[in-house]
């Protein structure tokens, strides 16, 4: 995902393409089934994967009732959770965000219709320029309410035919969710220039801007 041919081939031919899930223009419509809506604050925890952990990562920061957003690795084992062996496509491990999120103001629902918007779920081990099984679309479930209102929600995705493809973004039981190293953290904060960012990641939060507009901040 930091390849420098890839920076050189995407600016050739421009941001157009950039953000997977908003250059298509679908519109991915609120989910049927959710979790029981609370009125007093908490915490609960959701862990996904949808591509480079930067730009999701950047994109929950900007949610109303997100309380943190944290790139890391899940589906492997903590002996391998290390970027550099992660990036070899051998370790189970997919770049996933762990986002603590207060149920009274934003539901697990409304984090993965925003998270379909902000990524392609039929691309299989794959995520717009970066190719490997580290890159692939998942949902890793933290229980079973949860996991239903994943596997509802997907199933509502694909009846109405929202995306061109079947949606083959994994649902997965949460083993375990290991920080990523220091400097991936906040990167498109502190890297707001880089091409990669310029090109893949501002698009997907500007989208957010624009289309939730009642749960940007």
């Amino acid at each position: 995902m930091r390849n420098p041919l890839a920076f050189l081939t995407l600016l050739c031919f421009g941001a157009a393409a950039a953000c997977s899930g908003a250059s298509a223009a679908v519109t991915i419509p609120s989910p049927v089934v959710d979790e029981a809506r609370v009125t007093t604050k908490g915490e609960r925890t959701a862990v996904l994967a949808g591509g480079c952990f930067w730009g999701i990562e950047a994109v929950f920061d900007h949610v109303k009732g997100v309380k943190s957003s944290v790139s890391g690795y899940s589906g492997g084992t903590q002996a391998t959770a290390q970027y550099d062996i992660v990036s070899t496509g051998t370790t189970g491990h997919a770049e996933s965000v762990q986002i603590v999120y207060d149920p009274s103001q934003v539901s697990y629902g409304q984090l993965l219709q925003i998270f379909f918007s902000v990524h392609d779920p039929t691309e299989l081990n794959r995520q717009g320029p970066d190719d490997g099984t580290q890159y692939r679309t998942a949902i890793f479930y933290a229980d079973e309410e949860q996991k239903r209102v994943a596997e509802a929600y997907i199933d509502q995705l694909n009846r109405a035919k929202v995306f061109k493809q079947r949606i083959v973004t994994q649902i997965v039981p949460l083993k375990a969710f290991y920080k990523a190293e220091d400097y991936h953290q906040d990167y498109l904060v502190h890297h707001p220039s880089q091409p990669y960012i310029v090109i893949n990641d501002l698009p997907k939060v500007a989208y957010v801007r624009q289309q939730f507009q009642q749960l940007y901040k």
